[in-house]
């Protein structure tokens, strides 16, 4: 098996040719590199030796793919047994080297979830989001935290479980506000058994999995029992659960009655961009949506365009059992037995022609072909203000890639600076950084020193990175919150590290510090304002105010974690849950300082051994 690595200095379809001779028909992924070794394009085979030989002919290929192979200097090839492996090789390659001619999905956050927590003789209902570790039955995907908290609140409504933390519960003496407005049944101070409760945990679920009409018949029968009874109380209790859970029922949007678990995806590409929109619909009921647009060229096809995508969205996500499409897709029968692998189960891809699917359908449809218009025309005003900062600043071109910096402290304690990142399609929030302050020779408060301690970081990490700047990651534009001063400083700092043509430009208050009246600043010039209703100067405000933001929340965070700080946290093998565990069985950390050996065995989830390092590590220090 060629391994493609030597370097010619030849490129195009004659380079291509020449590896034809060492290939066979066998299943495989290849990836095509440029002059520098930079993978341009990766792609699956049924056959290699077929496939790359469609790409050794001299003409016949869209403009797309003529100019990938003028740009091909070698090849890579890896077998595989199957066709279904060549298929999940692809997108683990595509998804870590993101080639520039692969179709490219540039979101992949994981979706969150409700938990119905298994741990505790009261289960806690709860958002979750990230790895399926703790015990519980899980329920979603659901579109965003919104979706989430929106049925969060209304499953409160009807069945009065709790949603705070076991060690919140377990320190509570009369209950919280929750069971005053009717939203928990206080299951934390007795007010409801062990037993009632499983019976609500068990009704909730119920609901979840979509068997919402048996349990609307059986709360109405027990209404009519209690009122038989009268027991009027608890009547009128049933009878407000049942109008919730008709609330929960008629807010859920679009609640397809044929169509029990699935995903509708559906395209929409215009202009050389493409939106995607993906419903999600568990248990009949719909659980939100969301758009997503993938990275394409102008003259690529809607199935290359989706089976890309689903390749990289199921990469992380796990699939429902049926996925319904509104085009079909490049080999279907690979991406349904590749789903399938990962799922466990038989996973169904559906283009339908007719009935409530292909209402779904069209109605996801619809909504792609309208974000995308919004995108497009947010897209075109984005444009027009990095041509007029661009104008505004005297730069050769509008700037690709915008940073902000800003630092954030009280004091000079729990110092952070903070990065923000924007660009012709707006915020690019995968980029945000935030930079812990380490410097342990700065006086509190030196905003000067702070700053100097971030950008010397952020370039050295650029200039080790990529020394001949041939990636993205390279700003064209830095916006420092700050005057004069400022401005000197990081004009040392660049100069300090050799780099002389990266712009950037220090936003000021005014003298009365009054918005609208921001001076700018730039190294060896006058300082300069632009009018109140320029729309650049609205641009630059909200990139500053963005940065502000970021660097409050960052500071929170650290704030907020020194709070909680115990000498546990440098103890090696005390992680958040035994930590947890050993504040809930003694109360404070200062009580587990003085706790005996036996005592700290006794701890659930701690071990022998771990006991006795808690043990050492308190008594060694004394």
């Amino acid at each position: 098996m060629p391994d493609g690595t030597e370097k010619t200095a030849a490129t195009g379809h004659e380079v291509i040719q020449g590896y034809l001779r060492t290939l066979d028909n066998s299943p495989g992924v290849y990836r095509m590199l440029d002059a520098q070794s930079r993978v341009l394009y990766v792609g699956k085979a049924r056959a290699l030796k077929k496939r790359v030989s469609n790409y050794a002919k001299p003409a016949g290929h869209s403009p797309r793919i003529a100019r990938m192979i003028r740009e091909t200097a070698s090849m890579m090839f890896l077998t595989t047994r199957t066709e279904t492996e060549a298929l999940l090789l692809e997108q683990n390659l595509i998804k870590q080297l993101k080639p520039r001619y692969n179709v490219l999905l540039r979101d992949d956050k994981s979706f969150p979830n409700i938990l119905v927590s298994r741990e505790h003789a009261f289960p806690q209902i709860k958002k979750h989001r990230g790895a399926k570790t703790e015990k519980g039955a899980y329920f979603g995907p659901f579109a965003s935290a919104g979706a989430v908290n929106r049925t969060l609140n209304q499953l409160q409504k009807v069945f009065l479980l709790r949603n705070c933390s076991d060690a919140t519960f377990e320190s509570r003496t009369r209950p919280c506000l929750l069971y005053q407005i009717k939203r928990c049944s206080g299951p934390c101070v007795g007010y409801i058994s062990e037993a009632d409760y499983a019976a609500s945990v068990a009704d909730a679920v119920r609901f979840l999995k979509g068997d919402t009409t048996d349990l609307q018949a059986q709360l109405a029968a027990q209404m009519t029992e209690a009122s038989q009874a009268m027991e009027f109380e608890r009547a009128a209790a049933l009878r407000d659960r049942i109008r919730a859970l008709t609330s929960v029922q008629s807010s859920q949007g679009v609640n397809p009655r044929g169509v029990t678990e699935a995903d509708v995806i559906a395209l929409h590409m215009e202009g050389g961009q493409a939106c995607v929109q993906v419903f999600f619909i568990r248990a009949n009921q719909n659980w939100g949506n969301r758009d997503y647009y993938p990275r394409v060229g102008p003259d690529i096809d809607e199935p290359e365009v989706l089976e890309a995508f689903l390749g990289q969205f199921y990469d992380q996500n796990d699939p429902p059992r049926q996925i319904l499409l509104s085009h079909p897709v490049e080999n279907a029968d690979l991406m349904s037995d590749a789903l399938a692998q990962k799922l466990g189960r038989k996973v169904e891809l559906v283009v339908p022609q007719r009935g409530e699917k292909a209402e779904l359908v069209d109605s996801a449809m619809r909504n792609a072909r309208e974000s995308l218009a919004r995108r497009m025309a947010e897209g075109q005003a984005q444009a027009k203000l990095l041509d007029g900062l661009a104008e505004a600043f005297d730069l050769d071109a509008p700037p690709a890639r915008i940073e902000v910096y800003d630092n954030s402290h009280i004091m000079g304690t729990n110092a952070v600076g903070a990065m923000i990142v924007a660009g012709p399609e707006g915020f690019v929030k995968s980029q945000y950084r935030k930079f812990n302050i380490r410097g342990e020779d700065l006086t509190p408060g030196d905003d000067f020193g702070m700053m100097k301690e971030v950008l010397t970081r952020r370039f050295q990490r650029l200039l080790k990175e990529d020394p001949d700047r041939e990636g993205e990651a390279w700003p064209d534009l830095l916006l420092i919150d700050g005057g004069a001063g400022q401005v000197s400083a990081v004009k040392e700092i660049l100069d300090d590290l050799g780099i002389e043509d990266v712009p950037f430009i220090g936003v000021a208050k005014g003298i009365d510090r009054d918005q609208g009246k921001e001076e700018f600043h730039r190294p060896g010039q006058r300082p300069f304002a632009l009018n109140r209703n320029d729309p650049v100067l609205y641009f630059v405000q909200r990139l500053r105010d963005e940065a502000h933001r970021f660097a409050i929340g960052a500071h929170r965070q650290k704030r907020a974690k020194a709070v909680s700080a115990t000498p546990l946290d440098d103890i090696p093998g005390v992680g958040a849950t035994r930590k947890r565990a050993l504040l809930a069985h003694f109360g404070s950390a200062k009580a587990v300082s003085r706790a005996d050996l036996a005592d700290l065995k006794a701890v659930e989830g701690v071990s022998e051994g771990l006991a006795q390092k808690i043990y050492d590590y308190f008594h060694e220090r004394g």
